[in-house]
């Protein structure tokens, strides 16, 4: 008598790292299971007989560069769209900067203000300021001309007998008084000829320099509302709409340049030991029409088992070392992240 069929609970799939870092799925479908077990077999012959493959296999991928501006605002104009490859200085988006620009008219004026109070202090007083002074120093010296003709009448008179020592005492005093005030305003002449003291125009240097600074501080502001593409590249994706508020540091649009493609691929700890950056290999990929040169630019130096096992001489050969590549500028724009690609080395 036929008893019930009894039918292993196995998952429907199951990932496993087979030989030599072989990725096998376990699944129901018998026929899957029959392909997937003739590719392990294949694979295990080929590493039984040490015949090095011709090829390995990896992927590309992409160091995206995010694009930010280090100050907030509304978004008022994006400039380029998803999927557009650009250039160089090629503006990216806008900002309002309303705020800005009044910022840097104000640092600008004040700055104007510092410079001329120091060209100001650095004349000396005007030519107006300068006449008067003049004129009171002509006038002083005509008094003192006076007293002096004054004194000397009074000198012969006294000689004479005719006046008294007191007058002769007040005609002396007048006329020190006189030549005092024309000595005064002649000081005062030159002084105002004189630029302002060394201190002050220290200070007023110092207060130019601060105003400079506010200026060209407000002038970077403005100038960080407008972003522009610091190299070529393809507009991978725009992470802001017009209209939205941006928050300082938050990227707006995400890019690709050509240099930074590259293709990562695994080679086992034979082939590892000769492979050294600058080596040429040849990438080929589905709907490549023709082989894609690239230089190796890096090479892992810890390695990896694939599946996990103690090291030991005879598990050695489950070493595998990360390599990465990288393609030429105009090869890099026919290759994508993601995509799987094959290795040759030359």
């Amino acid at each position: 008598m036929d008893g019930p069929t009894i039918t292993p609970d196995l998952p429907k799939a199951k990932n496993i790292t087979g030989f030599h870092g072989l990725r096998l799925i376990w699944v129901n479908n018998p026929a899957t299971a029959y392909g997937a077990g003739l590719a392990l077999a294949s694979a295990m012959l080929c590493a039984c007989s040490g015949e090095k493959p011709s090829s390995y296999q990896g992927y590309v991928e992409g160091e995206y560069v995010y694009v930010a501006s280090p100050v907030g605002g509304r978004l008022e104009r994006l400039l380029v769209q998803r999927g557009q490859t650009i250039e160089a200085k090629t503006p990216l988006f806008e900002l309002e900067s309303d705020e800005e620009t009044a910022a840097k008219r104000q640092a600008e004026e004040q700055l104007k203000a510092a410079q001329a109070q120091l060209a100001d202090l650095r004349l000396g007083k005007r030519n107006p300021e300068l006449d008067v002074a003049q004129a009171q120093l002509a006038q002083a010296l005509a008094a003192e001309e006076q007293a002096a003709q004054q004194l000397k009448r009074d000198e012969a008179q006294f000689q004479a007998g005719g006046i008294a020592r007191a007058q002769l005492e007040d005609s002396r005093a007048n006329h020190a008084i006189k030549s005092a005030r024309v000595r005064e305003l002649s000081g005062q002449l030159e002084v105002s000829r004189l630029p302002a003291r060394e201190d002050q125009i220290r200070a007023q240097n110092a207060q130019v320099a601060a105003a400079r600074a506010a200026s060209s501080q407000s002038a970077w502001r403005l100038d960080q509302k407008r972003v522009a593409a610091t190299q070529s590249g393809l507009v991978v994706d725009t992470l802001y709409r017009e209209g939205e508020w941006v928050q300082p540091g938050s990227p707006v649009v995400r890019m690709l340049p050509p240099n930074n493609v590259k293709v990562r691929f695994f080679v086992p700890e034979a082939v590892a030991g000769g492979l050294k950056p600058g080596r040429k290999v040849a990438l080929r990929c589905d709907g490549c029409e023709a082989e894609v040169s690239a230089t190796v630019s890096y090479i892992s130096p810890e390695a990896e088992f694939t599946p996990p096992v103690i090291y030991s001489n005879e598990t050695r050969a489950k070493l595998v070392f990360l390599a990465e590549a990288r393609p030429s500028l105009d090869s890099a724009q026919r290759l994508r992240p993601g995509q799987p690609v094959s290795v040759s080395l030359q």
